[in-house]
Order: structure tokens, then C-alpha cells, then sequence
């Protein structure tokens, strides 16, 4: 009996050591970059997250839809940003896009991500999730979270940049809907001509791998990457083409922008009820924001 007693105390010492280590080394592999006074805070960022994420999933004309809603505003009028809600009819369907404004210049820089969830979990393994909405931690609510910390430490003296939040992007192929609808309905508005468009879409997984993507403008693409790889972080952004993505970026592309798109696809749990919170990393959306807020820094004004 005694003996058995301590085998059982060994095996719970040994189980404790292999959780822990397990912690540590996934901390060091994404670690949270150390944030410069007044820059990029990875850990704030990862709350809007957590907010956004305990509304629920974000579907259209649902309570955690108008709840984003409400957030994004209030977190942007907090940073000292004017932020609008854009009402627009398309395709059969209301969208909510939120324009968000600093000053009367016009953008050099357009930066956009949705903040919609998609009606059905599509791609989920087990087919009776599939007509269940999805969470959209990393599908929605990362990019989101990386525009609102942004907006906190965006120095005054940048480039005039504009922060545009997409409405019912995430719901094509299913029956009445199609993809970014929000989007094509604010590009299709738009008076101005930034310089640059920068979307971002699923860019806050743990195991952080984006490539360049084939759609989007070449120069402004390796001049964010080179960027990217300057700051160490040639590991999350890979300098390689893979993708070719239909995304928030191709309406503006269309109406002659020049337009980039910050994807990581290499994300198992797209369009699954699996995207949640915890599959999100306070280190990758630092490494995003930090590499994005350097670059713009060094756009000409």
C-alpha cells in the first residue's frame, strides 16, 4: 500500500512538471514581444478579444453583433478617435460598417478588418456543428483588436490613416448571402484615394504563419515584410507567396487601390465552433500590430 501511495505521489509530481513545461515552452515559442513606451501592447489587445469574444459570435442582427458595435465605438471615442456607423444597403442585407477618423486629412492609409462572425460553422468535423455560428476569436475579433490598439498608440504625426471595421464579410456560400458585402459596400462609397489599403483577417493564432498573398500589391506587400523581418519577426511573416485570397482587400483592388491582405490561413479551426479565445495569442497580435505601426511610421505623409 505505501508503495503504491508513492508511485501515485510520483506520478502526480511527474504529470505537474510535464504541464508546466509544456506552459513554458509554449510561452517561449510565442512569447508576448515587450511593448516600447507608448507602442504596440499585445496583452490590452488580447482583451478586446476577450470582449469581443464573451458577447458571443457577432452574426448579423443579433445582441453580441450590436454589442461589437457598441465596443468598437466606445474603445475608439476613448483613444480620441470620431467614429461613425455607416448604414448600407447590399445585396439584400444591412451592413454596419464603422468608419473611424482622426483629424480632416485624407487617408493616406486605409486600414480594415471585420468584425463579423459567420452564420455557420461550414468547415466544422463534426457535421452537426455546421448550421451552429462560429465563435470568432481569431476570425474576426483578432484583427479587430489589432486596429482598436493601434488607434490607442498611433502617433499623432503618422500618415492620415482611417480604421474602417467591415460588416457581414464571413457569410458566403450560404444560401441568401455572399462574401464581403461590407466591405464592396464601403469601397463602392468611397470619395477619397488613400495610397494604401491594409487588410487584416485571422491574424491573432498562437502558431502564427503568414505568407504573402497573391492578390495584394507587391511593393507595399514586401515593404511590410521586410518591416516584419527587421523587428525579428521573419518567422510569423513569411516571405513567400501561398495564397491566393478572396478577402476584404479585392474591392478596393477593383476600384484601382492598391491594397494589401494580412492572412494567416494555416489556421485549423476556420469556420469551426473551435475559434475561440484560447486558441488566440497576446504575442501574435503584437507582432501584427507592432510590425504594422513601424511601417506606417515610415510611410511618407
Amino acid at each position: 500500500m505505501k508503495n503504491r501511495r508513492i508511485l501515485f505521489l510520483l506520478l502526480i509530481c511527474l504529470a505537474f512538471i510535464a504541464v508546466t513545461l509544456s506552459e513554458t515552452i509554449s510561452f517561449l515559442a510565442h512569447p508576448v514581444p515587450a511593448a516600447p513606451s507608448g507602442g504596440f501592447d499585445g496583452a490590452r489587445a488580447y482583451q478586446d478579444v476577450l470582449a469581443q469574444s464573451a458577447f458571443g459570435p457577432r452574426v448579423p442582427d443579433s445582441p453580441a453583433h450590436a454589442q461589437a458595435v457598441a465596443y468598437i465605438t466606445r474603445e475608439l471615442a476613448s483613444a480620441g478617435w470620431s467614429a461613425s456607423v455607416q448604414t448600407q444597403e447590399i445585396g439584400g442585407h444591412s451592413a454596419q460598417n464603422i468608419l473611424a477618423t482622426r483629424g480632416s486629412q485624407a487617408p493616406a492609409i486605409l486600414l480594415g478588418a471585420h468584425y463579423d462572425s459567420r452564420l455557420w460553422a461550414s468547415n466544422d468535423p463534426d457535421p452537426l456543428k455546421q448550421h451552429s455560428p462560429v465563435p470568432g476569436a481569431d476570425d474576426g475579433a483578432s484583427g479587430v483588436a489589432v486596429l482598436l490598439e493601434i488607434a490607442r498608440t498611433l502617433p499623432k504625426d503618422s500618415a492620415p490613416v482611417w480604421l474602417v471595421f467591415f460588416d457581414i464579410e464571413d457569410n458566403g456560400e450560404i444560401p441568401g448571402w455572399d462574401w464581403l458585402l461590407g466591405s464592396k459596400a464601403f469601397a463602392d462609397s468611397l470619395v477619397v484615394k488613400p495610397k494604401a489599403v491594409v487588410i487584416l483577417d485571422m491574424i491573432g493564432d498562437a502558431d502564427l504563419n503568414i505568407y504573402m498573398e497573391k492578390n495584394s500589391d507587391e511593393e507595399y506587400t514586401r515593404q511590410i515584410w521586410d518591416t516584419a523581418a527587421k523587428l525579428g519577426y521573419d518567422k510569423a511573416f513569411i516571405p513567400q507567396y501561398k495564397y491566393q485570397v478572396e478577402d476584404d482587400h479585392l474591392p478596393f483592388i477593383q476600384k484601382g487601390l492598391r491594397a494589401v491582405d494580412i492572412i494567416d490561413l494555416d489556421y485549423p479551426y476556420w469556420h469551426t465552433v473551435q475559434d475561440t479565445a484560447d486558441k488566440v495569442s497576446a504575442g501574435s497580435l503584437s507582432i501584427v500590430g507592432t510590425t504594422l505601426l513601424t511601417w506606417i511610421k515610415s510611410f511618407p505623409k
